[in-house]
């Protein structure tokens, strides 16, 4: 049904600014009377960060910046919902026009820079709605003018550690000046153990948050040995392969709006996304498990990212294009692998292309 409404929606929004027609979507999900999801298949169930998923299909961070909709987004089927990145103070955010549309290439820039109401507007929302059922991740970053931006991490833990299900420490986004330095050693290090500390001194109180760490498809291999070196030092619970890139592959169609600022996601991002993905993967060597996200547009794509190391997947850009309805094509289209297959469940599938991906040139687009 959803579907139909799309399809006849959709030439509507994509005349609108982008951003404008993301803003209707989530007044729309807001107030739409949507009926509970049908139950899942068993054979969709992930165990991972020791929560317990009903599929493996959630929606990145991005989508419901400030935890307007998660429960309206896992009524549409999704396994999870990723709220933020919360920063915490409110943040405008960079200068309109800051997303952009590649309609030929299926993918979208943005440049949004963290734009968010901060930890008291996003706090007070989740605590009215934390006795409902539904895993919600809460994505935190830093301020832009932040004098300490890992200190503006500790406080998102310390924040949201009564209603968030998991965490996830946002050092990828390529739209916050000199975000992504943290990202180095040392600075990662200093990151990673002031946050677990945080999370760590919360723990009698409100239980053990899993932390998972979010990064760039744009990582050189050696700095992601160092990455993965300190992520696995620091016992973190998993990681996100990947945010968005800075790249712009040269096949891309939409020649004007790809010489906008910002990071590139969606179908061009699939590739070099999920080789990073693959490449974690192989060095996390089962420590933690991994959320695939980047370029997912169908289940044969979903199956593919699974198969190259990711437990749990996550939608954005697709969903742009193909709307929600693709939540529930990926769902069918890994149950009916699974049942071909032989297989008893979406967990006998993760890891098995790995060496196929990292076996490729590098780097790839």
């Amino acid at each position: 049904m959803l579907g139909a409404v799309f399809s006849l929606v959709r030439p509507a929004l994509h005349t609108l600014d982008a951003e404008k027609a993301h803003d209707i979507t989530i007044a729309a999900l807001k107030w739409l009377p949507l009926p509970p999801p049908q139950a899942d298949a068993p054979c969709l169930r992930v165990q991972a960060f020791r929560l317990d998923f009903p599929n493996p299909v959630g929606v990145a961070a991005g989508f419901d910046k400030n935890a307007e909709v998660p429960d309206a987004l896992m009524r549409l089927g999704c396994g999870f919902s990723e709220i933020g990145t919360v920063t915490p103070l409110p943040q405008q955010g960079n200068p309109r026009p800051r997303l952009f549309r590649l309609s030929r290439d299926q993918a979208v820039i943005n440049r949004f820079g963290f734009n968010n109401q901060g930890h008291a507007a996003v706090l007070k929302r989740l605590e009215a709605r934390h006795h409902r059922s539904g895993i919600v991740g809460v994505n935190i970053g830093a301020n832009k003018d932040a004098a300490d931006r890992t200190a503006d991490y500790v406080s998102g833990i310390r924040a949201f550690l009564g209603v968030a299900d998991y965490f996830v420490v946002n050092i990828s986004s390529p739209n916050t000046p000199g975000l992504r330095d943290l990202q180095h050693e040392a600075a990662l290090d200093d990151l990673l153990g002031r946050v677990v500390a945080e999370r760590d001194a919360g723990a009698e109180h409100f239980g053990r948050r899993p932390v998972l760490l979010k990064i760039a498809p744009d990582l050189g291999l050696n700095d992601l040995d160092h990455l993965v070196l300190i992520a696995r030092k620091h016992r973190i619970d998993g990681m996100i392969v990947t945010n968005t890139t800075l790249s712009r592959p040269a096949h891309l169609q939409e020649k004007t709006v790809m010489a906008e600022m910002g990071g590139l996601s969606g179908k061009p991002l699939f590739a070099l996304s999920t080789r990073i993905l693959a490449e974690t993967y192989q060095r996390v060597e089962g420590q933690f498990p991994l959320i695939g996200v980047g370029g997912i547009d169908s289940a044969q794509a979903a199956i593919d990212k699974i198969k190259a190391g990711a437990s749990l997947i996550q939608l954005y850009s697709a969903l742009v294009y193909h709307g929600p309805a693709l939540v529930g094509a990926i769902k069918q289209g890994l149950s009916d692998y699974i049942v071909a297959h032989g297989m008893t469940n979406v967990g006998e599938m993760v890891g098995r292309s790995s060496k196929d991906w990292t076996s490729r040139p590098f780097p790839i687009s």
